[in-house]
């Protein structure tokens, strides 16, 4: 299986918006083959909690602006790893620290790296 367009145009939306707070290291993995629940992944770092949350908060109005709901939220209070499912895109939103402690992109190694064009304006 591979991410649907709709999965891929929401993920691009998400990575638009974290970059957009100044986000680090933004990877998008395909994890539609290993998990029938959801398409992508979305992985991006803050340099610490503020901006952590900045840049969840920033993906959830955006992705509330295209008509998408925002299914289940953890994390946002502590800032250090704020998980944002989608459904169909999930988003993971970590503190430095957190993302090099559960390195996700080594547990998703087999998993195709999702090519993002990030236009900030």
């Amino acid at each position: 299986m591979t991410a649907t367009p709709r999965s891929l145009e929401l993920t691009q939306i998400a990575a638009t918006a974290a970059d957009a707070k100044q986000a680090e290291n933004i990877v998008a993995l395909d994890v539609s083959g290993p998990l029938p629940l959801t398409d992508v992944f979305l992985l991006a770092s803050g340099r610490n909690e503020p901006q952590v949350r900045a840049i969840a908060e920033e993906v959830i109005d955006k992705l509330l602006e295209h008509g998408v709901k925002l299914l289940r939220r953890e994390g946002l209070s502590e800032g250090r790893w704020v998980l944002l499912d989608f459904g169909d895109v999930v988003v993971h939103v970590f503190h430095d620290e957190d993302r090099m402690y559960y390195s996700l992109e080594r547990l998703w190694k087999d998993c195709p790296v999702v090519p993002l064009t990030i236009s900030v304006g």
